[in-house]
């Protein structure tokens, strides 16, 4: 294992990358340090303190903790995953993005840089809005903001929508200088900040008698649990045969052979999970800083562990796994690649009806897929919040790290197997999530 291990950095290439990788990550986690000037810290670190286990927490769990200490990292990554979404439900709604969509390379540039102005507009709403809630959260008669006024929020702002737009940038350079994966692996490491403290206060809890012995290892055996379900949904596979015909070309002869056509029962990755959460926590969140009485209870409402937050979950979860699968994967062009290449599925006619099966059996496979990954994000979550575990970390932060995780892990496993090296997980095929 440890000599699979050393193959990784015998490929200057790969090293690079990789090392090239873990610096952006490094750089990421420091301006998750640095907080925007006029916030009084020990204020702000009280007010959050009673917010775990409700949905800032959750939001602060996905920034790496950023949130909660109010650094120039505080938005996170969450505007640029809003943009992404409004751009590609305009993909198939408004015709001129669609069409661009389908321009090749040239469209996908002019997508991403309308993704990009999206996400610096989203991020001056959200900045203004967390900026003037930040003026009137108080604890006890100690404000959060030292001087408020006019001149603190325009520096708020500019420093919010600014280091959201580098954190754009990293992921950016992570996805076509790295191992890829930018963006997820942003989230990914933000959540990984976050569980040695959570281990240690489980711990703690463990040791003063708060957490009994019963309830840490029901908490571990849902952990484990969960674990080896995310690992086993997200490498299954639906395999159709495929035939190829026999040609005859000359004097040789041609086809005549057998595969299949894998599908994933997950055919969106962790994808449906962060665009649902992000739906969820930027209206919650605003509430969440405006204090009046009724729009108070209306973010209560969208808190994690009431009933209307977890419906309104598993919904988007659901349209996002049928959305983000029928963007991804086009059965249409899917059956006519089929055809060209002499290939038919068995008892299938070649053309449309190739297309209506394999959109009907994928069709199957979504649904068993966004039960799947609704019942990772909630059950645990479910779970967790009536042991009382004083932080947040349920399914959807499983589903993320440990998806991510075996995404890495595979795109490394082909570099090695690209060059003639015998992969890092010996007697393991690492299938990527996109089939």
């Amino acid at each position: 294992m440890f000599k699979r291990i050393q193959n990784i950095f015998s490929i200057p290439e790969l090293r690079n990358r990789i090392l090239f990788t873990l610096g952006m990550l490094a750089v990421y986690r420091i301006g998750c340090h640095v907080p925007i000037p006029g916030i009084n810290g020990d204020v702000l670190a009280e007010f959050f303190q009673k917010s775990e286990g409700t949905l800032l927490g959750m939001v602060s769990a996905f920034t790496g903790g950023a949130l909660a200490r109010m650094t120039v990292f505080a938005l996170g990554i969450m505007p640029y995953i809003s943009a992404s979404i409004i751009l590609q439900l305009l993909g198939v709604v408004f015709e001129p993005v669609e069409r661009l969509s389908k321009e090749g390379e040239q469209g996908r540039k002019t997508i991403t840089k309308w993704t990009r102005y999206g996400t610096i507009i989203l991020s001056v709403v959200q900045g203004t809005g967390i900026a003037v809630g930040l003026q009137s959260m108080t604890v006890g008669q100690a404000p959060v903001v030292s001087h408020p006024g006019l001149g603190f929020i325009l520096l708020t702002v500019i420093t919010l929508t600014s280091g959201t737009a580098f954190i754009m940038w990293v992921g950016e350079q992570i996805t076509e200088r790295g191992i890829g994966n930018g963006i997820s692996l942003i989230i990914f490491a933000g959540i990984i900040a976050n569980m040695p403290a959570a281990l240690f206060n489980t711990l703690r809890l463990a040791n003063t008698g708060a957490l009994s012995p019963a309830k840490l290892i029901f908490l571990l055996l849902v952990v484990v649990g969960t674990v080896w379900a995310i690992v086993f949904m997200e490498l299954a596979q639906r395999r159709l045969p495929i035939h190829y015909a026999k040609r005859v070309v000359g004097m040789r002869n041609y086809g005549g052979q057998k595969s299949h056509l894998p599908l994933k029962i997950n055919m969106s990755g962790v994808i449906p999970p962060i665009f649902a959460s992000s739906i969820i926590m930027f209206p919650a969140t605003v509430a969440n800083l405006i204090d009046i009485p009724w729009v108070q209870k209306a973010a209560g409402w969208m808190a994690p562990g009431n009933l209307v937050y977890y419906i309104f979950y598993v919904a988007f979860i659901i349209f996002f796994c049928y959305f983000y699968t029928a963007v991804t994967f086009n059965p249409v062009d899917v059956a006519d690649n089929v055809k060209k290449q002499g290939g038919y599925i068995p008892g299938i006619r070649p053309g449309k009806a190739t297309s209506d099966y394999i959109d009907t059996v994928l069709g199957r496979l979504t649904f068993a897929g966004a039960a799947y990954v609704s019942i990772v994000c909630v059950l645990p979550t479910l779970l967790i919040t009536g042991l009382n575990v004083p932080f947040f970390f349920g399914g959807t932060s499983l589903l993320i790290v440990v998806g991510v995780g075996l995404d890495t892990a595979s795109q490394v496993e082909a570099h090695l197997i690209s060059r003639s090296y015998e992969g890092f997980m010996k007697g393991v095929t690492l299938r990527g999530r996109h089939g």
